[in-house]
């Protein structure tokens, strides 16, 4: 059966269909010893399928794992001004990919994996999948600040979905704030709280959907127990209003 070739190469485990289709755009991609183009189908029961001119592996053991980003460390597999990535902090023989990124300055919960499936539902808007933040604020901001980042202000042309924002704790020059999003556009506490008046002096991820950070430290990581795995599974696609 003839299938689209990302979501083959998904599937294999090679990450997201997103990420599948910039191999094929970056040519990396063969059938039967020529290189692919977008939107080539191809049966990976009868054609030869090759990445890098390495036979598509066949099905993989499916892999987990949460990682503590450190700020300083980009969030992608390959970096091409030679920075620090976050494959380089995780020893895995298997090939994985980040689910979503966290920006450089950034830090705290990435998803690692190898299941093409699930980076796509988790990724995807129509699921409805919050994203936890704690973000510190130099010094105090005012309620009617908070509020108007809880209604959602404009940002590039189109305003923000309503954000949970809270006060964490008090600390000398800095508040703690707990900021939780339904939408990921790019750098947007930091561009949210600079549109505010807000300096952001740290941004630390602790939740992805119902994965937690938890305990790990910077740099630390471990591998998702099957309760995790699963609840991961049960993320539900957003309600249309």
């Amino acid at each position: 059966m003839r299938e689209r070739l990302q979501k083959i190469l998904a599937r294999a485990g090679l990450g997201s269909r997103r990420a599948c289709e910039e191999l094929i755009r970056q040519g990396r991609v063969t059938v039967n010893g020529q290189v692919a183009h977008l939107g080539q189908k191809a049966d990976p029961e009868r054609d030869r399928l090759a990445v890098d001119d390495k036979p598509l592996p066949g099905k993989p053991v499916l892999t987990y794992i949460a990682l503590h980003k450190p700020a300083g460390v980009v969030s992608t597999v390959r970096d091409p001004q030679g920075r620090p990535t976050i494959l380089g902090l995780v020893q895995s023989s298997t090939r994985l990919y980040p689910v979503g990124r966290l920006d450089l300055d950034s830090e705290g919960l990435i998803l690692l994996t190898n299941d093409g499936k699930l980076a796509q539902r988790l990724m995807h808007p129509r699921y409805e999948h919050e994203k936890e933040y704690h973000v510190c604020l130099e010094g105090r901001p005012r309620t009617e600040a908070l509020a108007r980042w809880r209604r959602g202000l404009p940002l590039d042309g189109r305003r923000t979905a309503p954000a949970e924002v809270s006060v964490l704790r008090w600390e000398p020059g800095c508040t703690w704030l707990r900021v939780v999003l339904h939408e990921g556009r790019k750098r947007q506490i930091r561009r949210v709280a600079e549109a505010l008046g807000f300096s952001v002096q740290r941004i630390i991820r602790v939740r992805i959907g119902p994965l937690r950070l938890g305990r790990l430290k910077p740099s630390e990581w471990r591998t998702l127990n099957p309760s995790e795995v699963a609840a991961l599974n049960r993320v539900k696609e957003r309600r249309r209003v």
